[in-house]
């Protein structure tokens, strides 16, 4: 009889014959920032928190000596800063710029990833700006918010950021970046394509933490249908040509066959984003004793990896490469 079992039967065996290993060097961690001297529990999203510049670069110490290597900064923006033109995006002496600059000072060898959209900057809520077209509607327009994005990735690679990360979804987003940073000097820094990411039901306690859902309307024009697949193929080959150096899938544990579908269609390194909402119920069914927190999340990350992301975004990273 052949018996699948011997390879199970100890703790030492397990460990040879294992297929996917999880590593703090798989990490990003997401972090939230704002302009104020206090820190701030996020009430959406307990156990996170809205740092002040000091306390980001303090939490993004303690996540580099646990060996993750690089973290992403999300920006909670005074609402008086907020208007339709999204111009603080843009605004060198802001609050990423400054945030970028205190991180790379305090920790020259720690990865730097920036969020650019215009969502946390735009009166509106959306990560494009809104105009009204021929018919007396409202609609996020395309081209004119290519430019802002180009100028907002622009500040950031002045101000020292590693990576920039379009998540806005627009068309011709990653080229026009590309362009506009090689043409600045900055041929150096990388982009992090947010190239599948789906108009999820998940992504609403992250929109807490930033206060930053949309004013009207929804983001299904411009982020992708829950129920497509093949259109996330056609998205990662043509980030992968306007020259994207990683793509990523967001939301990653409801999207693993996306996840998989992608990996198998690229060279490129894949990222995964497992979102707030995803780390809320695992929290609250934690929280409620259903679940055990450690084993969980650990299940979950090792699934994330498993489906072929090489690079998982995750509120988990700090506890994770602890537990590993």
């Amino acid at each position: 009889m052949i018996r699948p079992r011997r390879n199970r039967k100890s703790p030492a065996i397990r460990a040879l014959v294992r297929e996917t290993t999880l590593s703090a060097s798989d990490f990003i961690y997401p972090l939230f920032v704002h302009d104020k001297e206090v820190d701030e529990a996020i009430d959406s999203m307990p156990g996170c928190t809205r740092w002040s510049i000091h306390g980001l670069v303090q939490e993004a110490g303690e996540a580099h000596a646990l060996g993750i290597p690089a973290i992403v900064i999300f920006p909670a923006i005074a609402e008086p800063l907020k208007t339709s033109d999204a111009e603080e995006s843009y605004n060198d002496t802001g609050l990423v710029p400054r945030a970028i600059k205190a991180l790379k000072a305090a920790h020259p060898t720690l990865c730097v990833i920036t969020d650019v959209a215009l969502d946390p900057y735009n009166a509106d809520g959306h990560d494009g700006l809104v105009r009204e077209n021929d018919k007396e509607e409202l609609e996020i327009v395309n081209d004119e918010t290519v430019e802002v994005l180009c100028q907002q990735a622009l500040s950031h690679a002045r101000a020292g950021a590693d990576i920039v990360s379009p998540s806005d979804m627009m068309d011709g987003r990653v080229e026009a970046i590309r362009t506009t940073l090689d043409s600045e000097g900055f041929q150096d820094v990388s982009i992090l394509a947010y190239t599948a990411k789906y108009a999820s039901a998940f992504y609403g306690p992250f929109r807490g933490a930033l206060e930053s859902a949309p004013k009207a309307g929804d983001k299904k024009t411009y982020q992708m249908d829950p129920a497509n697949s093949r259109e996330a193929i056609r998205e990662s080959l043509l980030d992968e040509d306007e020259g994207a150096d990683m793509i990523m899938v967001k939301p990653a544990g409801p999207y693993l066959d996306i996840i998989a579908q992608v990996r198998e269609t690229t060279t490129l390194p894949v990222a995964a984003y497992q979102v707030s909402g995803e780390y809320l119920m695992i929290k609250a069914a934690s929280q409620d004793g259903w679940l055990d927190e450690k084993s969980i999340i650990l299940e979950s990350l090792t699934g994330i990896k498993r489906a072929g992301a090489d690079i998982i975004l995750t509120y988990f990273a700090k506890d994770a490469a602890q537990w590993i």
